[in-house]
């Protein structure tokens, strides 16, 4: 990979780590604020929940403050002359007012007391009559005339009951001043403070479904981060993924890149070797053979003669190989048969075929397969996998070839019985001068990838050691 490359992908790859953190980061800092929001929220409903309930026990103290002044106070003082709500009467008369004003609203508890006194007067809770009062700040503001409101918050605040201590209940205490105006000889009206009322509701129910939909948002927005966070992690997952690919990608390219360079060079000089020599050593062989034929020859000379002649032409085609990789032939595509290229390949190597116990199968059976190719290119594509197979098999074995239609494709599958290709080589045996073979140039299977990628095909190669080897060439059919 070049520099500037490799110095891009870490470049790329630092910012998408970068992502990550912070997205983690987000994550966990919203995750700790969204409580202290749910909080937040919460308390504004609780405010408001408690507004108007101080508003509800206003309006409620006002009708109750009403009704005792018309049904109660003036009832008994006309009858009795004086208030005193020790007596059983008065009592009596008083409780039926106080309930008949709240029954159907929420007052779960209602106290009358005497200020001057400072006892519960009247309570709809009978065993807290004759107690003495809890001063709060609130009281005295109702026994100077003011109204107020707020939370029980435990059993020192009011005896009636432990409001914290009992699952949590949450009720709301209202004081109200019961006034009347009083009329003085020479004197003008003025307002009097004669009674304090004390209204209980309970709010515990509403209160708990405050601190569900409180639990409600919390979870709510973590579940939303979460899908956030997550959506995030898998863009830059994907993100990080596309990265290492192009990144492969490009490696790819440039090792490519690198190798048809050296190739190209390569080529050229095996080109102009090969020709040199090519001339030269059809004189070596001519010149053996004529000696070799000559009448006064003898064995030793015929023999060297034989030798000379034999390691020449082995010579030759070795030298057309490498003239054949470096300057690869442009195929000359005419119309022409599959299968004919096929039986010429299985009988030419038939002798040798036969020799070696080796049996050929195939799934022919007189079919017609067109094609547009070079007949000549193909064949000795062909017949390089077929030696490679015979080569596989020391002893006897088989070869089956099969060919497949498929979507105006050709599927030639040559299967053999051979001994296999190992891992480690299967990736190198498309490589130029790779070869496994004691005698060769490893450019068989390179040249025949050209050619047959030259018809616009391709081939693949599959193999397990010892079992033996498959391979698939796909070529377009004639269209």
């Amino acid at each position: 990979m070049t520099p500037a490359l490799q110095q891009n992908s870490i470049s790329e790859g630092k910012r998408f780590r970068l992502v990550k953190y912070f997205a983690l980061a987000s994550f966990i800092v919203l995750i700790i604020f969204s409580f202290p929001f749910s909080v937040f929220i919460a308390q504004k409903a609780k405010d408001i929940l408690t507004k108007s309930y101080e508003n509800y026990a206003l309006l409620l103290g006002e009708n109750i403050s009403r009704q005792v002044y018309e049904y109660f106070y003036k009832p008994t003082l006309n009858k009795y002359g004086r208030i005193k709500l020790s007596e059983k009467e008065q009592q009596k008369l008083m409780d039926r007012v106080i309930k008949n004003t709240t029954h159907g609203f929420n007052a779960e508890l209602v106290n009358v007391y005497d200020h001057k006194q400072g006892l519960i007067a009247y309570s709809t809770d009978p065993g807290l009559i004759g107690k003495k009062a809890n001063k709060t700040f609130g009281y005295q503001k109702a026994v100077d005339g003011e109204d107020s409101s707020g939370m029980i918050t435990g059993m020192d605040d009011f005896y009636y009951l432990d409001m914290e201590g009992k699952g949590g209940e949450k009720k709301l205490r209202t004081y109200i001043p019961f006034k009347l105006l009083l009329h003085s000889e020479g004197k003008e009206a003025e307002e009097v403070v004669i009674s304090v009322f004390e209204l209980i509701q309970d709010m515990t129910e509403e209160y708990k479904s405050i601190a569900r939909f409180q639990y409600t948002i919390f979870g709510l927005s973590i579940l939303i981060m979460t899908l956030i966070f997550l959506a995030l992690l898998l863009i830059v997952h994907k993100a990080e993924r596309l990265i290492e690919q192009r990144a492969r990608e490009q490696r790819e390219l440039e090792e490519q890149l690198h190798l048809a360079e050296r190739l190209a060079a390569l080529g050229e000089m095996v080109a102009g070797v090969s020709h040199e020599i090519k001339n030269p050593l059809g004189i070596i062989r001519s010149t053996a053979e004529l000696l070799g034929g000559m009448p006064d020859a003898d064995e030793t000379q015929k023999r060297l003669s034989g030798v000379i002649t034999e390691e020449s032409s082995r010579l030759n085609e070795i030298v057309t190989e490498f003239l054949d990789f470096a300057r690869p032939q442009e195929p000359n595509l005419q119309e022409c048969y599959l299968e004919e290229i096929l039986q010429k390949n299985i009988s030419f190597l038939g002798p040798e075929l036969e020799n070696q116990g080796i049996i050929v199968n195939d799934n022919l059976n007189g079919r017609s397969l067109k094609l547009q190719a070079d007949q000549e290119l193909l064949y000795r594509a062909l017949l390089n996998i077929f030696i490679n197979s015979m080569q596989s098999m020391n002893n006897a074995g088989s070869i089956n070839v099969k060919v497949e239609e498929d979507k105006g494709y050709y599927l030639i599958k040559i299967e053999d019985t051979g001994s296999g290709i190992s891992q480690e080589n299967m990736k190198k045996i498309f490589n130029p001068f790779f070869t496994t073979k004691e005698k060769g140039s490893g450019l068989g299977l390179s040249i025949v990838k050209k050619i047959i990628e030259g018809h616009k095909g391709s081939i693949g190669i599959e193999s397990i050691e010892d079992t033996g080897t498959m391979v698939s060439i796909q070529l377009p059919q004639k269209t």
